[in-house]
């Protein structure tokens, strides 16, 4: 109760006389003072995000929801309502930075939405040989005998149809899957011999699409952002999500050995446990979550 109790008197009150002060001590704006007083980074971005939003004037609140295209425009804007000189080009080229990486993390999940959507289509083309890519690369030396097969559940899948199994993530699980397999090949194959272990074996395929369930969930929820501002100074691709995704399957295939389950029984509950220690480490600004 203290805590909202607070939360409303600091950003209603407290936080509008407090920037006054500053202002006047300091002579500068807040996005003045936060663009100048940290490196390009997530520490930098988060802060401007959050100044933007938390703005009573529509020009910078609008600022956090514009297109790639505007970003250039809105800059001029922001710096023509706030009084900031065009000639400064230091806060320009920061602010435009920021404002690329906030633009890219809404484009991007929108671009990661769009291919969760896309249903596994047997009867598509390219589906298909993504999935049979997907055999080629973890099993170069054992054919596959046919389309349907219970050869499927050797990489981890639950039947004889692969298909099925991509219900949750869509397309996006399937393209998860290939991404690791062509870009780690090596460990890949390193990580699928491990889940046959008799006794700490899991299903390689599904627990992947599940691995991509929880990257989706940390992108939708904002969780990501300190990793992606962190990597790219510009627009995150969906190459860095994909990258992501490789850090978790790699981290949570030496987690779950550490961690040495019973049983795949209590999977979810380790899969929590995993979730919450990703979360965790996102909490760092200065951190990025990549496999080397």
């Amino acid at each position: 109760m203290l805590v909202y109790l607070w939360e409303f008197l600091y950003n209603n009150y407290v936080r509008f006389w407090l920037k006054w002060i500053l202002r006047l001590l300091t002579r500068k704006c807040e996005l003045q003072r936060l663009l100048d007083g940290s490196d390009a980074g997530a520490r930098r971005t988060l802060n401007i995000e959050h100044s933007l939003e938390s703005s009573k004037n529509k020009v910078l609140r609008h600022a956090v929801h514009v297109e790639e295209a505007e970003v250039e425009k809105c800059v001029r804007d922001v710096m023509k309502e706030k009084k900031i000189k065009q000639k400064d080009t230091g806060f320009k080229t920061n602010l435009h930075m920021s404002l690329l990486q906030i633009a890219g993390y809404r484009k991007l999940y929108l671009n990661v939405e769009d291919l969760r959507k896309v249903p596994y289509d047997s009867s598509n083309e390219e589906h298909e040989e993504q999935l049979i890519e997907l055999w080629n690369l973890l099993m170069p030396h054992e054919n596959l005998k046919a389309r349907i097969s219970k050869q499927w559940c050797d990489i981890g899948f639950q039947g004889d149809d692969p298909k099925t199994d991509f219900r949750g993530m869509g397309l996006l699980g399937l393209v998860n899957l290939v991404y690791f397999s062509k870009h780690y090949t090596e460990e890949a194959r390193q990580i699928l011999s491990r889940s046959n272990h008799p006794k700490l074996g899991y299903s390689y395929a599904i627990v992947g699409i599940n691995l991509t369930e929880m990257a989706y969930s940390l992108l939708k929820n904002g969780a990501l952002k300190s990793h992606l501002y962190n990597v790219v100074s510009g627009l995150p691709q969906m190459e860095h999500f994909h990258q992501f995704y490789c850090y978790l399957v790699y981290e949570f295939d030496k987690f779950w050995f550490e961690e040495e389950p019973e049983s795949i029984m209590h999977f979810n509950q380790y899969r929590e446990k995993f979730h919450e220690k990703i979360k965790r480490l996102l909490l760092d600004c200065n951190l990025v979550l990549t496999l080397q």
